[in-house]
């Protein structure tokens, strides 16, 4: 009697699966006891079902499950189990996100790292009260977020969530940032909206200033920015590798082609490097860019719309070579 009750405590009965050497186990939010137990046999981990459940009645666990992400790396026994779950000890999630262009993309990239669900999370985006509060709308919401690496809890809600992100926010445009926004004579939202195009133009970082200055002069001019990025966001097809002259005409807000002025918010989620190449922007007199004929990812520069046209000519030749017609 003594060995068994011994054995249905301290006995392992937590097994890594397939001879794995660490496995992470996920409590969801709301979870009753059913289903940590459930979730411990799906995962291959619970050897005897039977012997968890007494133990844990016994050390009242199952009136105190605590949801998140826990790290096992060893055989455990039921003890020792239910201490790490009901410690609420869990181990943190490291978040990414970059190279997003719509809220769409972003909700779901961060609910595929986190619990919080994606459409929870558009609705959040959404909601009147949270954009009121952050000072956004919903066309540059997605200025609120700077893409880096971030520590959540995984089963931090949608609006906790987006309450770091717009403390992150914040803590970003520092008086430093500020200054220099005002410097060239734009909002730090405005500065998100331009550094986006920046992005969306060049992946080449030692180029992103050059861009940045040769649109701030357009805007200076009062010249439409005439972006061909903002045109295939308007359209929607990421995969477009040649914007068509039937593109321009396309009846949309972010038609820079169209309309003067910046696009009614970030055509994707920019990144640091984009919006430090908008505040700390090269000094040139460039006004017009096409892309190099030798498909480097740089561009040629032009003060002139004669030497713009020859660059253009180079380019669409360059493409029709390659049978690149869209």
């Amino acid at each position: 009697m003594v060995y068994e009750l011994y054995s249905r405590v301290y006995q392992p009965n937590i097994v890594l699966p397939n001879d794995a050497s660490e496995k992470y186990i996920y409590i969801p939010t709301a979870a009753d006891f059913s289903d940590v137990v459930k979730v411990l046999s799906e995962n291959g981990l619970l050897i005897n079902a039977n012997s968890f459940k007494w133990v844990a009645n016994r050390k009242n666990y199952t009136q105190n499950i605590k949801p998140g992400r826990y790290f096992i790396n060893r055989e455990l026994n039921n003890n020792e189990l239910i201490n790490l779950l009901r410690s609420g000890e869990q181990v943190p999630v490291k978040v990414t996100f970059n190279n997003l262009r719509t809220k769409q993309a972003l909700s779901g990239k961060i609910s595929a790292q986190m619990e919080a669900d994606s459409i929870a999370i558009m609705e959040h985006l959404n909601d009147t009260a949270f954009l009121l509060e952050t000072g956004l709308n919903t066309n540059n919401i997605t200025s609120l977020f700077i893409p880096n690496t971030y520590e959540f809890y995984w089963n931090t809600s949608a609006k906790a969530f987006l309450e770091r992100m717009q403390k992150e926010y914040n803590k970003f445009w520092n008086k430093e940032r500020l200054k220099k926004a005002a410097r060239i004579g734009l909002t730090k939202f405005e500065v998100s909206s331009l550094a986006s195009i920046v992005e969306m133009e060049s992946y080449k970082k030692d180029e992103r200033p050059i861009i940045a200055r040769l649109y701030l002069n357009r805007l200076k001019k009062r010249m439409k920015l005439q972006s061909d990025p903002t045109i295939i966001f308007a359209i929607g097809d990421f995969s477009i590798r040649r914007v068509l002259t039937k593109d321009l005409k396309i009846d949309s807000p972010y038609n820079t082609y169209l309309h003067k002025g910046l696009p009614p918010g970030p055509i994707c989620i920019p990144s640091i490097n984009a919006i430090d190449a908008v505040l700390n922007a090269s000094k040139n007199d460039y006004l017009f860019m096409c892309a190099k004929e030798d498909f480097s990812g740089y561009h040629n520069f032009a003060k002139t719309a004669r030497e713009h046209g020859k660059n253009a000519r180079k380019y669409r030749r360059a493409l029709n070579k390659r049978k690149i017609m869209r």
